[in-house]
């Protein structure tokens, strides 16, 4: 079993603790209070739980680390240099319509790298993390992406743009240009769970566009260490930035990219998500 650092023994601590509420809370799905955030976009009890336990794990054991944390937003550390990214339950769609597909991400970011991620899923009690030149693991044991070098064989995963959000119409090109190509694409509705897939080599590759910084920060070190590649859809690097993510393995990565881009939308300036 790989030895763990101090700093990932604080993430899962975090992430543990988060799981246990989130669990309780899945049981009893139904009688959750729930209040619209947006449209198709809602925050529940359980997010607002999970996250408190999150920072007050973190906080306690980081006290001078800034946070980033999708209900509660920026909180400035006061040592410059040390920021945690964090989606106390990426899937929240799933979660609230009893789906068992639903995780906790939390990431480390020092000098603006992510330097460390852990990614839980409570329901399969699956525990994933990277440390920048260590490696990535699952459940102790040390994991690569696929090998597989036929597009033909390949299984990619993808999220689909929802009401307002994204760009139907380039979505749909996309996935156009791709399914004749692949084995199959799945879209089960959380994509730090999704990068976790490409990184153990369940997935071939995963892309998707209008994305947080908390739903990949961890999952794209999860990919790196697990020896893929990550990049913005067009081959950028500032994936955080932009909410654009392809990850692959190294064999098809750039095979995937040039069939994405390839499509009408990409000759033309892209909508906004």
């Amino acid at each position: 079993m790989a030895t763990r650092s101090p700093i990932i023994n604080v993430m899962i601590k975090a992430a543990d603790r988060a799981a246990r509420g989130l669990k309780r809370d899945f049981g009893e799905v139904e009688q959750l209070q729930v209040s619209p955030k947006g449209p198709s976009d809602f925050v529940s009890t359980a997010d607002i739980k999970a996250e408190r336990a999150v920072r007050e794990e973190l906080v306690k054991a980081r006290p001078t680390y800034g946070l980033l944390m999708e209900e509660s937003g920026v909180t400035p550390g006061t040592d410059g240099q040390h920021r945690w990214i964090v989606d106390p339950l990426d899937g929240t769609t799933n979660f609230l319509h009893g789906l068992p597909h639903f995780c906790i991400s939390i990431a480390l970011e020092r000098a603006g790298e992510v330097v460390a991620g852990v990614i839980l899923d409570p329901i399969r009690d699956d525990l994933y993390w990277a440390e920048r030149g260590i490696g990535a693991y699952l459940n102790g044991r040390r994991i690569r992406v696929s090998s597989r070098r036929n597009l033909g064989e390949a299984l990619l995963a993808t999220g689909i743009p929802f009401q307002e959000h994204g760009d139907h119409s380039a979505f749909a090109a996309e996935l156009s240009a791709v399914m004749p190509k692949v084995a199959g694409v799945r879209r089960f509705g959380a994509a730090a769970l999704d990068l976790a897939y490409v990184a153990s080599g369940r997935y071939e590759g995963f892309w998707e566009s209008g994305l947080q910084p908390w739903d990949m920060a961890a999952g794209i070190l999860l990919v790196r260490e697990a020896g893929g590649y990550v990049t913005e859809i067009g081959g950028g690097e500032n994936m955080l930035d932009s909410g654009s993510v392809l990850a692959a393995n190294d064999q098809l990565h750039g095979t995937i990219q040039r069939l994405l881009t390839s499509s009408e939308p990409w000759k033309r300036p892209r909508a906004q998500p």
